[in-house]
């Protein structure tokens, strides 16, 4: 049996050899990918579909699975997003609180990778937003069926189809009918401010970048007042991760209401169902009562009575 000076002696040499093993002189294991890890890389980059000329096949109708469009940044549940003071916390407002539990917000994880999640608001920019959250029910212009301009068409709770050629890219949106153009060759600046702006795509590698501009200053970027200005430069990357999942990043440029660039980033996945087609929610016709209907000859219709 060994005594205990010789068992220590022993177990010293085991951590001196366990030391050297992971030293930063060993190059090889710290700088180089593992065959393992190479092997699954490579699986990765083979498995993923891809058209003639080479470049991934990003064709197909594809859905987030997230609340991005509640909240980007990390956000606890609540009652509603329209709020009013109560007697001693806020409760929801009076046109939303018949919704109970439907008209709740469940919570928000958050998607943004930059600035430790949250975007990085100038001070009054910030209050503006606070502003904006607070008026919610009268300003998102998601209620209205606006165009929800770009990236908020990605993350909306509705589905997209990307149709690509080697000679063209388009997307078109169930929410509201919007639609974008691609350009593969740059077209310059954009001649006139729009919802969804002007895009022009090229590839890098196997990821697909997008960038945008010109786009107006009346879209948001969620539910929770999360706003743009006319300044607002957006640059989307495309990249197959399999066959059914694209992982998404936008980065967001804005020196008028920001500090810095900020990033989001979440995976599209691609609808399965069989002989699935990009339903249509054109919305315009579903809130004309609540654009219009003040403008309507004769009774109000709360008012008049049905001759049954």
């Amino acid at each position: 049996m060994l005594n205990g000076f010789k068992k220590l002696q022993l177990l010293s040499a085991a951590v001196a050899v366990g030391f050297l093993a992971c030293s930063p002189g060993d190059t090889q294991t710290s700088t180089q990918m593992t065959p393992a890890a190479e092997a699954q890389s490579n699986s990765a980059a083979t498995s993923i579909p891809r058209m003639p000329d080479g470049k991934p096949d990003l064709n197909g109708i594809w859905q987030v699975l997230s609340n991005a469009n509640n909240n980007l940044e990390p956000a606890p549940p609540k009652s509603a997003f329209a709020m009013v003071p109560g007697d001693f916390v806020p409760v929801p407002a009076p046109e939303v609180v018949a919704m109970g539990a439907v008209g709740a917000v469940p919570a928000s994880q958050g998607v943004i990778t930059t600035n430790d999640g949250y975007i990085p608001y100038k001070p009054e920019a910030l209050a503006q937003r606070d502003e904006n959250r607070e008026n919610w029910l009268e300003r998102d212009p998601e209620i209205k069926c606006f165009m929800p301009g770009v990236p908020r068409a990605t993350y909306l709770p509705h589905p997209f189809q990307i149709f690509q050629s080697d000679s063209a890219f388009f997307v078109a949106y169930s929410f509201a009918g919007a639609v974008r153009n691609v350009y593969l060759e740059d077209p310059g600046e954009a001649p006139i401010d729009s919802w969804m702006g002007q895009s022009h795509g090229y590839w890098e590698d196997d990821t697909f970048v997008v960038e945008v501009s010109g786009l107006i200053d009346q879209t948001w970027y969620d539910r929770a007042g999360n706003y743009r200005s006319w300044e607002s430069t957006v640059t989307e990357r495309y990249t197959m991760v399999d066959e059914n999942v694209i992982q998404y990043e936008a980065t967001i440029e804005d020196p008028q209401l920001y500090t810095e660039p900020w990033t989001i980033s979440m995976p599209l996945y691609r609808r399965l169902e069989e002989n699935f087609e990009l339903p249509q929610f054109k919305c315009v016709e579903f809130v004309e009562e609540l654009m219009f209907g003040r403008f309507r000859k004769g009774q109000p219709i709360e008012d008049m009575t049905m001759p049954f």
